[in-house]
């Protein structure tokens, strides 16, 4: 890089930078922790030989901290696919159940978005369609910030919910499903051909909470792809045109996902892998009555702390140990 022509082609110079900071995020961080460890491995003879207590306590902590950042990396470590670092679209979508399965969606929105806002994300809703009497009929959100993709595509899947539910006057016990599906954002490096007759494109009045100028106009936008039968929708934007680059984004991305599953089921198909993940697979029972419980069908991982969970508190463990099996 101090070579004065490097800087002559300025595309192959930026190519470089960044395989040389993707290079940097891995040796850094593996030689800070090499170094604390170090530096604990020197001090610990000499506290114990001492009978340092508070010295004691001290490296013992620092080695908790040390064992943490170590697990960060190695979950790193597993989030090496292509899309991982994107940011991503997750879709929701109430299922068998009604009025409580509107109910159970909007639940696991407010999960997912207070997960995601703990980990530094930006939350945006592209799309949303209320629920007759409560809760949501369905809902997309945007993730944006690193390995928004790779940490959210745990949750693929049909979740379901057994609880008292409020809605039932005889408080009888019912159970209800919600779908969940994620898609990577695609960008410009990767080549999406979407022919422009093979998309059809509708306008509508946008529901929900914007003012008066949200409900007067046909800003909302519908595309369906004919050929796949993908429909997209975007309403959270006042302008058509940016729910129109919304919704053509939100369309390259599932007709990527498409494209890469099919692949997959290709080579699983040819290789006899029986382990598949599908969408219309349960992957989480929430249980909140009689007891409390959630547990993952795919990795058995469970906790009985169903609020925790419920606030996106406990989400990164579910995650974390559907990574270790599957990533």
């Amino acid at each position: 890089m101090e070579n004065p022509s490097f800087w002559e082609d300025a595309g192959k110079a930026q190519e470089t930078i960044s395989k040389a900071n993707e290079l940097k995020s891995w040796t850094l961080p593996h030689q800070e922790i090499k170094t604390r460890f170090e530096g604990v491995e020197s001090l610990f003879p000499d506290a114990e030989e001492l009978g340092d207590e508070a010295l004691l306590a001290e490296l013992s902590s620092e080695l908790v901290e040390i064992e943490k950042a170590l697990s960060s990396l190695e979950v790193r470590k597993m989030l090496s696919s292509e899309m991982d670092p994107k940011n991503c679209f997750l879709s929701l979508n109430s299922g068998a159940g009604g009025t409580e399965a509107c109910d159970w969606a909007e639940m696991l929105s407010r999960m997912y978005r207070r997960w995601a806002e703990k980990r530094g994300w930006k939350v945006e809703v592209i799309d949303r369609v209320e629920g007759d009497v409560a809760g949501i009929k369905s809902l997309t959100l945007k993730f944006t910030g690193p390995f928004a993709y790779g940490y959210t595509k745990a949750e693929k899947g049909v979740h379901r919910l057994v609880r008292i539910s409020p809605f039932d006057r005889g408080s009888r016990r019912h159970t209800s499903f919600a779908s969940v599906d994620v898609t990577p954002e695609i960008t410009d490096d990767i080549q999406i051909e979407i022919i422009p007759q093979d998309v059809r494109v509708d306008t509508f009045r946008a529901s929900g909470a914007g003012g008066q100028h949200i409900n007067v106009t046909d800003s909302a936008v519908r595309m369906t792809h004919t050929p796949s039968g993908i429909v997209v929708s975007c309403q959270n934007e006042r302008s058509q045109i940016q729910n129109r680059e919304t919704c053509m984004k939100l369309l390259r991305s599932k007709l990527y996902e498409k494209e890469v599953a099919a692949r997959e089921a290709s080579l699983a198909a040819m290789g006899g892998e029986k382990k598949e993940i599908g969408w219309g697979s349960q992957v989480r029972n929430y249980v909140f009555q009689p007891y409390t419980l959630v547990k993952d069908t795919r990795t058995a991982f469970e906790t009985g702390n169903i609020q925790a969970m419920m606030d996106g508190e406990l989400l990164d463990d579910f995650i974390i140990a559907f990574l270790k099996e599957f990533g």
